[in-house]
């Protein structure tokens, strides 16, 4: 019983552990400046515009230009990434779909 107790209990806890970290933002103080880019024809009636996103890597945001993308199977919309402002500073949110 104590085996299954602890088991559970440190389930729990890098459940926990996983989740505050997936929480943490990478904050800068000044917002990275997007490229504008000129969008190529769309390949066909089923690819969506994915806009420009931003990666964090070694300290700072790096753009991801835009770029036509199918939906994967039983998604239906891209819902675009964003920044976020706070005292400390902004951050992004991805853009996933949904």
């Amino acid at each position: 019983m104590k085996n299954l107790m602890f088991t559970a209990l440190l389930g729990t806890a890098l459940s926990l552990a996983a989740l505050s970290a997936s929480a943490q933002h990478e904050y800068v103080k000044e917002r990275p400046h997007e490229h504008v880019v000129k969008r190529p024809a769309r390949p066909d009636a089923h690819h969506v515009w994915i806009g420009t996103e931003w990666h964090f890597n070694n300290g700072h945001y790096e753009e991801v230009p835009g770029h036509w993308d199918a939906p994967p199977h039983g998604r239906h919309s891209w819902i675009p990434g964003h920044w976020v402002k706070q005292r400390r500073g902004s951050y992004w949110v991805p853009g996933h779909w949904s």
